[in-house]
């Protein structure tokens, strides 16, 4: 992944509308696993809409600095849409 808030970014900007499998820290050794698409990003965060049958809310954001700070991790998935 890039190492500047900027560059997180702007590889985000160009994957807008893919699939994706996000990992988060959930605190206390609590790892959550969700997948979505990448719907938004804002200068500060961006927006995956979530799978409905699997979650009980559509969205959820994360700032570039979660990223960064690999709280987050998102993988693409290629050539996976559908």
């Amino acid at each position: 992944m890039p190492k500047t808030l900027i560059d997180i970014k702007k590889s985000l900007d160009s994957n807008l509308g893919k699939r994706l499998m996000l990992k988060a820290n959930g605190g206390r050794k609590k790892t959550i696993e969700r997948s979505g698409v990448l719907a938004e990003t804002y200068p500060s965060v961006f927006v995956v809409e979530l799978d409905q049958e699997e979650n009980s809310f559509e969205r959820v954001s994360y700032s570039y600095a979660d990223v960064l700070t690999e709280t987050v991790e998102l993988v693409f998935m290629e050539g996976l849409e559908g």
